[in-house]
């Protein structure tokens, strides 16, 4: 079984920092794009960041330049470096990756649990 399992998150105060970790344990062949996502209350998810094996990224207008993504290939996780955090950040926080089982499988997405990030004074 497949799971990503999240860490980090939390209260901050605005201009403050924080790191979250996301790592995918279980049984499986490959690990491919990763990436994070957020939900605030009453808004849709959206997109935050994201990180292919290789290395590129992509982020959203809304945090470039405040947030780092990275990944270590070798434990099969994917961090989230937020900075000069706002209150518009809070949100949950949700790991996704693109996960192969085996060979001959295609791959499938997988969600963490969701931690939440508070930005508040």
């Amino acid at each position: 079984q497949v799971r990503l399992v999240e860490s980090g998150g939390g209260l901050v105060q605005p201009g403050g920092s924080m790191k979250l970790s996301c790592a995918a344990s279980g049984t499986f062949l490959s690990v491919y794009d990763m990436g994070w996502y957020r939900q605030a209350p009453g808004k849709q998810r959206e997109l935050v960041a994201s990180i292919t094996s290789g290395g590129s990224t992509n982020y959203a207008d809304s945090v470039k330049g405040r947030f780092t993504i990275s990944r270590d290939n070798a434990k099969n996780t994917v961090y989230l470096q937020l900075n000069s955090l706002k209150p518009e950040d809070t949100a949950v926080y949700y790991c996704n990756a693109a996960i192969k089982l085996r060979i001959g499988v295609t791959s499938y997405n997988y969600w963490g649990q969701g931690t939440q990030v508070t930005v508040s004074s």
